[in-house]
């Protein structure tokens, strides 16, 4: 399912355990729709569960600049690897304008050597926003990478919506 959002259409997909998927916006409306049906090849349109409605809505408000938690949404986690999931988890507890670097959250998971497989774990994110790896940056605040369309710049757009702070800013959007 397509939803329209403050930065272009989102994509959500579900299954019976809960959001399966979260796609940002791609270039167009058909290249988000395509980049979505590759991910999940089985998906159709259809209007979202009650279940997950709120995942819909509160993706709405997060990129209209509203306060909005969505770490309450279930997430369907059967093809996420075990490492992924714990990385997550943390992820998820960021608040909204709060960030933590790579190497933190390897250290919250008493894993403090692999901050750099914290980093992959992220980039291979399915859950776009509700697992907010745009929360995520390098050590000594610098930015750190993207995976999702528009690359850094759009992580700096996320975290802009948001409220938070980033090193890489100031070079970037001030005089």
């Amino acid at each position: 399912m397509l939803f329209d959002t403050a930065i272009g259409r989102c994509g959500i997909a579900w299954s019976a355990h809960g959001v399966a998927g979260v796609q940002l916006p791609e270039g167009r409306e058909p290249e988000t729709r395509a980049r979505l049906l590759r991910r999940f090849p089985g998906a159709r349109e259809a209007a979202p569960p009650p279940d997950v409605q709120p995942a819909v809505d509160g993706i709405v408000a997060l990129l209209s600049g509203s306060s909005s938690r969505l770490d309450g949404v279930a997430l369907d986690m059967d093809r996420v690897p075990p490492f992924h999931r714990r990385v997550y988890a943390v992820a998820r507890a960021i608040p909204p304008g709060a960030t933590l670097s790579y190497g933190e959250i390897a250290a919250r998971l008493g894993e403090p050597a692999l901050a750099r497989d914290v980093g992959q774990a992220l980039g291979q994110n399915p859950f776009a926003l509700i697992v907010p790896c745009h929360r995520v940056i390098a050590a000594g605040g610098k930015l750190g990478g993207f995976s999702a369309r528009g690359g850094t710049a759009t992580k700096l757009r996320l975290l802009a919506i948001e409220g938070a702070r980033v090193s890489d800013q100031l070079a970037l959007f001030e005089p």
